[in-house]
């Protein structure tokens, strides 16, 4: 049993959207479809900086599902497509038995996390890249970050985390006081996205 999380750092990122393409390479996403996006605080478009007093400051968040403790998308998930595995806490999304009803993106307060297959997946190239064993794409489903289950249920870490080149990533158990992840949250202090919602994100955000 594990309650995977992961902690970025806001003073180390630098915007360069490395882990957005290591998500997508690694887990062979479909055009148009990202599972992680590194979003600024100033405005919705990349590179936005906030005005702050009459100065600009320019804060980069890289943005994904939460894998919450408490997730608004299970309970309202009718067929159960959506669901926390117990062994991980990752929240995750059966594909086969989605029924593309969306009430999941709904229901998420983290607008943009999920992405839906309105169409067969079409990609850039004619042979799929990355894992070998990620998980085949669909019509009419929902899809969203997993934390890479594919490599994280064999000991591996998630990709972003391999490509990241300023090292701002940190991932692990947080139960595990000893994990990396742990004692970067407990050794910082740390900001969770719309807290007010009660979702208890797992990602955490170092300031």
């Amino acid at each position: 049993m594990a309650r995977y999380g992961m902690a970025i750092d806001t003073r180390r990122c630098v915007g360069c959207n490395a882990c957005t393409i290591a998500c997508k390479q690694m887990n062979n996403l479909p055009n148009g479809i990202m599972w992680t996006r590194v979003l600024t605080d100033g405005g919705d478009a990349p590179d936005t900086p906030a005005n702050v007093n009459g100065a600009l400051t320019m804060s980069f968040y890289a943005m994904g599902c939460q894998h919450c403790e408490n997730p608004a998308c299970t309970k309202v998930c009718p067929v159960g497509a959506t669901y926390k595995d117990p062994e991980t806490g990752v929240v995750r999304q059966d594909y086969d038995k989605c029924i593309g009803c969306r009430m999941c993106m709904a229901a998420c307060p983290y607008t943009g996390v999920r992405s839906f297959n309105w169409e067969e997946p079409k990609y850039q190239l004619d042979f799929a890249t990355g894992d070998a064993d990620a998980p085949a794409h669909q019509k009419h489903v929902v899809e969203k970050c997993t934390f890479c289950y594919q490599r994280i249920s064999k000991g591996e870490t998630p990709a972003c985390m391999d490509l990241c080149p300023a090292r701002a990533r940190y991932w692990g158990d947080l139960d595990d006081p000893t994990s990396e992840v742990a004692k970067k949250i407990a050794s910082r202090e740390y900001v969770h996205l719309l807290p007010e919602m009660g979702t208890e994100p797992n990602c955490y955000y170092l300031v």
